[in-house]
């Protein structure tokens, strides 16, 4: 193959490459090490807030914690993945929110079943521990 049909391989038949815009953006240094800054920020908050002992409810520190590392995969999805709706004709988009329907249903339905494996289980093992020689 010679270098002429080499290129008209990697062309559009014309001679002419073409950027469709499909693949999102790329990123360039800055980009990276905007997305590295925010990374190292949001993972050096919420280990303030634990060392630090700033909320009195440990139940207000893991709601800023689990706030803050989704707003750090947002970050991871932007800067490192380059995921937007525009990227792959917009199917990036719509597998990411797939993803967050099936895990939402996953860990609600493991709450709901741990919370409720709790209150059946917990009330009958404490009167057996009782009866114990």
């Amino acid at each position: 193959m010679s270098t002429h049909d080499s290129t008209l391989h990697n062309a559009d038949g014309h001679g002419h490459d073409h950027d469709h815009g499909d693949e999102g953006p790329h990123s360039t240094l800055r980009g990276y090490a905007t997305g590295f800054i925010l990374s190292v920020i949001l993972t050096a908050i919420p280990f303030w807030f634990v060392m630090g002992g700033v909320f009195e409810k440990s139940s207000t520190t893991a709601i800023m914690i689990l706030f803050l590392g989704a707003i750090q995969i947002i970050v991871h999805m932007i800067y490192f993945l380059h995921m937007n709706g525009r990227s792959e004709g917009g199917w990036n988009l719509l597998s990411l929110i797939f993803t967050i329907v099936l895990v939402v249903i996953t860990l609600s339905g493991s709450l709901w079943v741990m919370y409720h494996l709790n209150q059946n289980m917990m009330a009958g093992m404490m009167q057996d521990t009782k009866n114990l020689p």
